[in-house]
């Protein structure tokens, strides 16, 4: 399923992604569209099938700080919002380590990986001066091999711990261990710890100081040290950036870097998002680009693509959304490009055409399409007026896997161009390629 991978009315940043049995779940925060707040005060639940990850379900609320339609509230001490959590499973039970912004931290259990989670207990232990007082800050949960439990936690520090494994919330004594992943040079720690063991090494996936990137670093054992290796994927790449938080996942064979993106021009709602990496023989792991893939190999010209699932937004262009059902790309002026990656156009000899539905906004102008590059010769041009509607560009025969980049013009020009400098041209809400 292209990005993002859940339907595009959801809002799950802060992706922990989990395989049990024959499907894959995905763990995170429940952001609010058209909010001035991170999250919510419950945590959803969504899973696909391993077999079709293009078949998502939503399996509703699995733990919340507040009543909610029906499903009390499951603490006592706190109604805060609820941020960042993480599932794993261990003797046949699924436990979910909730972060409570601002309050005790706590964990809860369920007989079945979707839940209803059912509160097992606040953290115990026993450390003087704790780093966030029994928060337990963005919980990174490892089970490993031999079926000892560790925490990884921490906000502009970091932390880590190991977890009674009978009760799965009692730290033991003398296993809390501070900067696991040093805020110094070169790993420059912020927020977002996710434990991962693949192939015998141990990594943690993390945000930095620049928030908008999930790094990594690499270990031999799960209590460090950790050595920096890079970055995976960085959100502000050509779009609006923000904070990031996301993990790595092996799917049916292939291994998969989940991570979030910004839209209604703020920092907040965000909807998960998630791209195909490489796991090299020595470990690392090299950057990739954002795409509008999702788990699919390439993008079908013939079916409509909707705006809003842009990869590149540039020039002060972002994704706004006004109900469940409408969704535009908004803020475009002269010069904002739009992009998206990477459709596969075939073998034949037919040329093409492309069919822009813009919602008009007053303005004359046009919008040039661009293959592979925003800077590339314009393959094509559709004038639009006042009005809006649909209009067309006459495209040549296009062989082969490209990016797309439709990018805004003004039609003004001369002394009374300045007047229209800056105006919004028009709202980009869908297009489709046609023969």
């Amino acid at each position: 399923m292209p990005n993002p991978y859940l339907p595009l009315w959801e809002y799950i940043p802060d992706g922990e992604p989990r395989v049990f049995g024959d499907r894959l779940y995905v763990y995170g925060s429940h952001d609010r569209n058209g909010c001035d707040k991170f999250c919510d005060h419950r945590l959803k639940v969504w899973s696909a099938p391993l077999s079709d990850l293009n078949k998502w379900t939503c399996h509703g609320t699995a733990f919340a700080t507040k009543d909610f339609r029906g499903h009390a509230k499951d603490t006592n001490w706190t109604e805060n919002e609820l941020y960042a959590p993480d599932v794993v499973e261990k003797d046949g039970k699924y436990y979910l380590y909730a972060y409570i912004v601002g309050a005790k931290g706590c964990v809860a259990v369920s007989d079945r990986p979707e839940g209803p989670f059912t509160l097992l207990s606040q953290y115990r232990y026993n450390i003087e001066n704790h780093y966030d007082d029994g928060t337990f800050i963005d919980p990174g949960v490892l089970v490993d091999d031999d079926g000892r439990v560790y925490v990884y936690c921490g906000y502009q520090g970091s932390y880590m711990a190991e977890i009674d494994g009978s009760d799965m919330y009692t730290v033991i004594d003398g296993t809390y261990k501070l900067d696991i992943i040093p805020t110094a040079e070169p790993h420059k720690f912020f927020e977002a710890c996710s434990p991962r063991k693949i192939n015998g090494r141990y990594y943690l996936i993390y945000s930095p100081q620049k928030g908008s990137c999930l790094d990594y670093a690499i270990s031999d054992s799960p209590t460090g040290p950790f050595e920096y290796k890079g970055t995976i994927i960085d959100n502000s790449q050509d779009y609006p950036g923000g904070n990031d938080h996301g993990s790595v996942m092996l799917i049916n064979g292939e291994y998969y870097i989940f991570y979030h993106r910004m839209t209604n021009g703020t920092i907040m709602s965000r909807r998960g998002c998630v791209e195909k990496i490489e796991i090299l023989p020595d470990g690392t792991i090299p950057q990739v680009e954002m795409t509008s893939l999702g788990f699919d190999r390439s993008l079908d010209p013939f079916d409509v693509t909707k705006a809003d699932t842009a990869c590149v937004l540039k020039g002060g262009c972002f994704i706004t959304e006004r109900n469940i059902f409408d969704r535009t790309v908004t803020g475009i002026t002269d010069g904002c490009v739009m992009g998206w990656k990477y459709y596969d156009f075939g073998n034949d000899d037919d040329p093409y055409s492309i069919k822009i539905k813009i919602r008009g906004m007053g303005c004359k102008g046009k919008i040039t399409v661009h293959l592979d590059s925003d800077e590339s010769e314009p393959a094509g041009e559709a004038e639009f007026d006042e009005n809006g509607g649909i209009v067309s560009a006459a495209l040549p025969a296009i062989k082969g896997r490209h990016a797309v980049y439709l990018k805004a013009q003004a039609a003004y020009e001369g002394w009374a161009a300045d007047m229209f400098r800056g105006r919004q041209l028009f709202e980009a809400e869908e297009f489709v390629f046609v023969r």
